[in-house]
């Protein structure tokens, strides 16, 4: 084995150990995790280099529940520029979470016709937080990690972290529009 070789593969390692174990500060960007799909499976975030990503923690039971509509009308307008919604659906807040990732697929896709991905259900806060969002908050600070359902980061194209929308900031605001078309074409 050439010597280059033997130190990409420790160092392939070591990034995937910390990130497996939690440990969110080595990540280079948000290509760098992996959740699991609502289907099953994984769903890396590597799968979308070259698109912008609005990762919001849902819930099925919030006053803000209603906020899947904008979500899906916004991934309806931008995903052929290059937006990807993903939906992290979480119990962190109310317990307004509840249900199994089968039962929380069937009201999403019932009650909004939610047609962007969904994430299956993790934690979004504490120590238990899923790496990508302890990441988040180390990279933009606690004062932008989510304190209620439906917060919202936005990666661009690059992986880079750009911008935190909190909970009463709907999909469809102008703020959010405006990023997301910077997002996309930060290629």
């Amino acid at each position: 084995m050439a010597k280059g070789t033997f130190s990409k593969i420790a160092g392939a390692a070591a990034l995937a150990l910390t990130l497996l174990t939690g440990g969110a500060a080595m990540a280079k960007n948000a290509h760098d995790f992996t959740f699991d799909a609502i289907e099953g499976g994984a769903l890396p975030m590597s799968q979308f280099k070259g698109k912008a990503v609005l990762v919001v923690n849902t819930a099925s039971f919030c006053g803000f529940t209603p906020q899947y509509e904008g979500l899906e009308s916004v991934y309806k307008q931008y995903r052929d520029k290059g937006l990807v919604v993903l939906g992290v659906p979480a119990n962190n807040f109310g317990g307004q979470e509840p249900g199994s990732d089968a039962e929380i697929k069937k009201f999403c896709k019932a009650n909004y016709d939610v047609d962007f991905p969904l994430a299956s259900k993790v934690s979004v806060k504490g120590e238990d937080a899923h790496p990508f969002y302890k990441w988040a908050a180390e990279t933009l600070g606690a004062d932008n990690a989510p304190k209620w359902n439906f917060h919202k980061y936005l990666i661009n194209a690059k992986g880079e972290l750009v911008a935190a929308f909190p909970t009463k900031v709907v999909p469809d605001a102008p703020e959010i529009k405006s990023a997301i078309e910077q997002a996309i074409s930060a290629k």
